[in-house]
């Protein structure tokens, strides 16, 4: 016999539905807070959580009681002013507060209480990158590489716990627990019919020892049927998984950064922040998703990801040596048929005069035509200068997949990055 015990603890987070219909009630004010967060912090602690406050006359809800009705003839002990049969006029004020407003005590007599809580990191994250994605993301049919799905493929008799499907458990169950209750069923019911026609003879004619012979029959019958286990082995199915292949959404993010000597540091603060913000939505919102650091002054390295965020290496700038070496780890590693190509670049656009050029030319005759999307943030209060000017070219060529944005203070990173990877409503697929 088979039992079943049920040692699940309760769970901790009893009211996570009802914190989730909060979150989704007041989205518009924590997406306030949230946006306002994000332009405050620096590279290290973007994703931490947030105490969050909502002001109470938000979240103040209508209450239904019930009066004292009828006529009240009180006057309290110790009071001065009034007697009995006295009136006593209605206050002046909206409500019935403590004088000094919602808020408590202020020499205006005005004040707002706030409603305060904390989102973990999780919910965090969740308000920063809401509504956003990666543009163009395609599914790409794999050759030598098959990314899986485990789907459910019927039932069996053998597996592990986890996988017990409860339901047809209990069906097996109940079908098997009729089946072997049947007979004897049939044969119980037979037994009292013959014990009764037995009682029923004249007493004379009764045969004692056959009325002790069925009735035991039956009492064994009972045994028997109460024998039958609620639930056995036998009847014990399980889901079966099976590995099903599918086409792979996987994408490879460049991200090149310009750390030239006219990059100051308050512009690499901004890139960092920039890139920081990118990382975190990637690794949020994509699982198959890969980054490629390169560094560019005069030339171009992919760097691991803690020097490209914190090495102090500069130079003069020839942004042309990146986009080359993009190129080269495009057609060493990445095949385009596989793979989903995205460039994010962030430079205050000095560059090379005749240098301009030659990345306008890169990018429309050889990357372009194998990326989903390039993002170019250009990190200046000043005109811009001819990297710009060429890139313009670019955008009229590849309008859905091009694009660029000026970042003057480090309040404009979130909006700008918000405009660039932004959801499209009709996305290629």
């Amino acid at each position: 016999m088979t039992y079943f015990i049920d040692r699940r603890p309760n769970a901790k987070h009893k009211s996570a539905v009802n914190r989730q219909r909060f979150l989704e009630r007041y989205r518009k004010h924590i997406k306030r807070s949230v946006e306002e967060a994000v332009n405050r912090r620096s590279i290290t602690d973007m994703e931490r959580g947030e105490k969050i406050s909502i002001p109470a006359k938000d979240i103040s809800e209508p209450v239904f009681q019930h009066g004292p009705g009828g006529a009240r003839n009180i006057v309290s002990p110790g009071n001065k002013e009034f007697v009995a049969g006295d009136k006593i006029r209605r206050p002046s004020g909206q409500g019935g507060g403590s004088g000094a407003g919602e808020g408590g005590a202020s020499n205006q007599g005005e004040g707002v209480d706030e409603f305060a809580f904390t989102l973990s990191r999780e919910e965090f994250l969740e308000f920063v990158f809401d509504g956003l994605e990666l543009p163009h993301l395609q599914r790409k049919p794999l050759k030598s590489l098959e990314e899986v799905k485990m789907v459910r493929a019927g039932l069996s008799r053998d597996g592990v716990p986890s996988r017990i499907s409860i339901t047809r458990s209990m069906r097996e169950a109940y079908a098997r627990r009729i089946a072997m209750r049947a007979p004897i069923k049939r044969a119980l019911k037979e037994a009292q019919e013959a014990l009764e026609a037995e009682e029923r003879k004249d007493p004379v004619l009764r045969n004692p020892a056959r009325i002790t012979e069925l009735k035991a029959e039956i009492e064994r019958l009972e045994k028997r049927i109460a024998g039958v286990p609620f639930i056995d082995t036998y009847d014990l199915r399980y889901h079966q998984l099976s590995a099903q292949p599918q086409p792979s959404n996987q994408a490879v993010m460049f991200c090149v950064m310009d750390v030239s000597g006219s990059m100051t540091q308050n512009h690499k603060d901004i890139a960092k922040r920039f890139f920081l913000l990118l990382y975190l939505f990637l690794e949020k919102h994509y699982k198959k998703v890969e980054l490629v650091f390169v560094r560019h002054h005069t030339a171009a390295r992919e760097v691991s990801e803690e020097e490209f965020f914190y090495s102090r290496e500069t130079g003069g700038t020839i942004v042309s040596s990146a986009l080359n070496l993009v190129n080269k780890i495009i057609e060493k590693r990445y095949p385009v048929g596989q793979w989903n190509l995205y460039v994010a670049q962030a430079s205050d656009g000095d560059n090379w005069d005749d240098d301009s050029n030659i990345c306008r030319d890169l990018l429309v005759k050889q990357l372009m035509p194998q990326l989903q999307y390039y993002a170019y943030v250009e990190i200046t209060p000043h005109d811009h200068q001819s990297l710009w000017q060429e890139y313009e070219s670019v955008v009229k060529e590849f309008p859905e997949r091009f694009a660029m944005r000026q970042i003057v203070e480090a309040g404009d990173i979130y909006p700008v990055f918000r405009e660039l990877f932004k959801r499209r409503l009709s996305q290629s697929q």
